[in-house]
């Protein structure tokens, strides 16, 4: 009768409008009873060897052994399935080539050389000759639509630079400089690995070889000119004969704050870490308080939001600090404001990647939240690291991923590149209401099969406590 009371009292509880999770009985079922009488073979703590034939440690070394292995044999397949993720963003890296310009200010003879012979001599650029008219205001029109990511890299044939050169040649000049001819346009804070590794080295390699090209037709036609006067030139104005045609790469908006690679790339990291501190500190809270059954659900559901806007509000702001006390210039873009517009962008970073794994732990259990880490971890950075305009399709999923937006957001805060700040927030917005709705509906699915779980033990220990009744009646 006991546990028929103890039953309808579990079952009354479930069916209430604001139900709690109920307490375990000391009632165990006999399989239950079966492995708790093997597991009192244990004798004396601390006496025992790893390979003693004791029937306790035999089973505890098969359970040892069993976890390890597992743990081992999921491991290797989170290497095959998920660091391939990584592996791949850098295999074929560049798969596409950059976009870019060739802009004819000249008319002239080089003009025409470039345009003509740059687009063969492309390597990872992808070249497009651009009229000049669509730039009335001139080069700088040109380099204002670079940094506002028209395009990747452009080529200006600078203005005149055909008569320049021709007046040089019949009239010795000692101001001349072949390298005011040719302009390239980039802009290394929008992705430094691909001004590096990508648009600086094809640059230097398709110039190089055109100019040197160009250079050796112009001195073959000056000397075979006999009225050309090519002593006065070699005593006044050597560079025209060495350096007829060159080029100057100007770089728009320079990387030059190497402390920014901390709030660029690594950086976002090291939020994804304090985020599953703070996750793993709320879980391990609420489990030693007892929330996790003493609150409804709609009070827990509240709780566990609640605590991480507020931590992730605090954690962000010291984060912040930190970077400011390196001495992190947040002033070229939004000037005094930059500040807050910084915080406010790790805040919601922080808010997509932990909210994520606040909303997972619950389905997931602290034991395998931290396979989900990892691979929340790796989709973000392998999108974070070249641009995705040279990465497989596959890749392009990274538009809406919160690395590649919160690293976007912040080169424009510290180098002022393109102002795309406010879709950046939008995306890391959408995240954050999609975890704040999975949270809720992971918790109360969680919920409800615990509360099955807990009413079906008790059904079962109503039929073992009338079974024992009835054996003892019948003794």
């Amino acid at each position: 009768m006991a546990a028929l009371t103890r039953s309808s009292t579990s079952v009354s509880s479930i069916g209430s409008a604001s139900p709690t999770m109920p307490t375990r009985h000391s009632t165990i079922s006999p399989s239950l009873r079966k492995r708790d009488s093997s597991a009192t073979l244990s004798t004396k703590p601390f006496s025992h060897s790893i390979f003693d034939r004791h029937a306790g440690i035999a089973a505890a070394r098969a359970t040892y052994l069993k976890m390890l292995f597992g743990g081992a044999f999921m491991v290797i397949i989170l290497i095959f399935t998920v660091f391939s993720i990584y592996w791949g963003s850098l295999w074929k890296t560049p798969a596409h080539n950059l976009p870019g310009w060739i802009v004819d200010f000249d008319g002239g003879l080089i003009g025409q050389a470039i345009t003509t012979n740059l687009p063969s001599h492309g390597g990872k650029i992808s070249w497009t000759v651009v009229s000049a008219d669509r730039f009335p205001e001139g080069i700088s029109q040109l380099a204002n639509a670079v940094v506002e990511d028209e395009t990747w890299v452009a080529v200006s044939i600078n203005s005149n630079a055909s008569a320049h050169l021709s007046a040089a040649l019949s009239s010795p000049n000692i101001t001349y400089s072949g390298f005011e001819t040719i302009t390239a346009m980039a802009v290394e804070a929008r992705n430094e690995n691909a001004y590096r590794s990508i648009i600086r080295t094809s640059l230097q390699t398709s110039l190089d070889a055109l100019t040197r090209q160009i250079s050796i037709q112009i001195v073959h036609q000056l000397t075979s000119n006999p009225n050309a006067n090519v002593t006065a030139l070699m005593e006044v104005s050597p560079q025209t004969l060495v350096a007829p045609v060159g080029y100057t790469i100007q770089n728009l908006r320079p990387f030059d704050i190497p402390v920014a690679t901390a709030v660029t790339f690594v950086g976002l990291l090291y939020q994804l870490i304090l985020a599953f501190f703070i996750v793993m500190i709320g879980n391990a809270a609420r489990t030693l308080s007892g929330f996790d059954t003493l609150l409804t659900t709609r009070s827990l559901v509240v709780l566990r939001l609640g605590t991480s806007f507020i931590a992730y509000l605090i954690l962000s702001l010291f984060y912040c600090l930190l970077s400011v006390a390196f001495q992190l210039d947040l002033t070229r873009k939004f000037g005094h404001g930059g500040f807050m517009v910084f915080w406010m962008l790790n805040y919601c970073g922080m808010l997509t990647v932990g909210l994520a794994l606040e909303a997972m732990i619950t389905l997931l259990t602290p034991n395998f939240i931290p396979f989900f880490m990892l691979t929340w971890a790796i989709v973000n950075v392998s999108v974070s690291i070249f641009p995705l305009e040279v990465m497989p399709k596959i890749y392009h999923y990274g538009y809406a991923a919160p690395f590649y937006n919160v690293s976007s957001a912040m080169r424009t805060i510290v180098f002022g590149t393109k102002n795309r700040v406010g879709f950046n927030f939008a995306i890391l917005i959408v995240w954050i209401v999609i975890s704040c709705v999975t949270i809720p509906l992971i918790q109360i699915f969680v919920r409800r099969r615990a509360m099955k779980q807990i009413q079906e033990e008790d059904l079962t220990l109503e039929v073992v406590d009338t079974e024992m009744t009835v054996e003892k009646e019948g003794a």
